[in-house]
């Protein structure tokens, strides 16, 4: 019974922690796209995880951020187990699952197959979008819940993390702004507003309005490559939702539109 309960608690903490690491174009755990097809914990306490990407020909950009992060969330599993994970059906699955095998980082793996690829440009890049969406939730929410303008910019840590919303978007947003605020801007914990721009302005009050309408293109772009590679990935494998027996928007779409291949500006 003891070791049934060890093994189910191991488990929970193996998906929490993949749950923790997101697509990094689309900021959403890449437990709740589908791309861990498997994550089991063996009875020696090893750790196996199958990856998939929605379709072959996924830019080894974002497969190397993605495994980089689920080798970061392994590593960081509190009784450090072996582990082994394997990339499915990508045009680069054979190099990178025999660079695993021989010992590789996927560090050394993907700066062979990324060669004039900036990696640490294009993680930027995929922060940026990140924090954008983020904090556009909660402005919305905060706008929402009858505050001012003036009040929301001039909105500091604590006033922050008081503040409450009703279940939904901001609410889910909150503390992963708070996260992303923080690591870029690590002097807001004791001082300066909660909201700034990327770059660390000021957002002025009668400025808010046209702010909020840049983060809503992010947003919105994000969301629709959200649904694209969920239904691309639904269409490969043949896991179609239908609704009355009818193909979904999201199944007409992928239609026409070609697979992702390259980071979106």
């Amino acid at each position: 019974m003891a070791t049934a309960s060890v093994s189910d608690s191991r488990e929970k903490e193996l998906w929490r922690r993949l749950g923790e690491v997101n697509d990094p174009e689309l900021d959403e755990p890449i437990t709740e796209m589908g791309f861990v097809e498997r994550a089991e914990v063996k009875g020696d306490g090893s750790v196996e995880v199958d990856f998939r990407l929605p379709t072959y020909w996924c830019s080894p950009n974002f497969a190397f951020l993605m495994l980089d992060g689920v080798r970061r969330a392994l590593d960081q599993l509190p009784w450090s187990p072996a582990y082994a994970v394997k990339l499915h059906d990508h045009m680069f699955a054979d190099e990178v699952n025999r660079g695993i095998e021989a010992g590789k980082t996927f560090g050394d793996i993907f700066a062979e197959l990324a060669a004039d690829t900036d990696l640490g440009a294009v993680r930027e890049t995929f922060s940026m979008k990140a924090f954008k969406r983020r904090q556009e939730a909660v402005l919305r929410g905060l706008r929402q819940h009858g505050l001012t303008d003036r009040e929301i910019v001039g909105m500091d840590l604590p006033a922050y993390d008081v503040a409450r919303f009703e279940p939904g978007e901001a609410a889910k947003q909150k503390p992963r702004y708070r996260a992303a605020l923080l690591e870029r801007f690590p002097d807001h914990r004791t001082d300066g507003p909660v909201f700034v721009t990327w770059d660390g302005q000021h957002i002025p009050a009668d400025a808010l309005s046209a702010y909020l309408a840049e983060l809503r293109g992010v947003r919105v772009n994000m969301e629709f490559n959200g649904a694209l590679c969920r239904g691309l990935k639904q269409t490969r494998y043949k896991e179609l939702d239908v609704v009355d027996g009818e193909p979904t928007l999201v199944d007409f779409i992928m239609d026409r539109v070609p697979a992702r291949s390259a980071p979106v500006t």
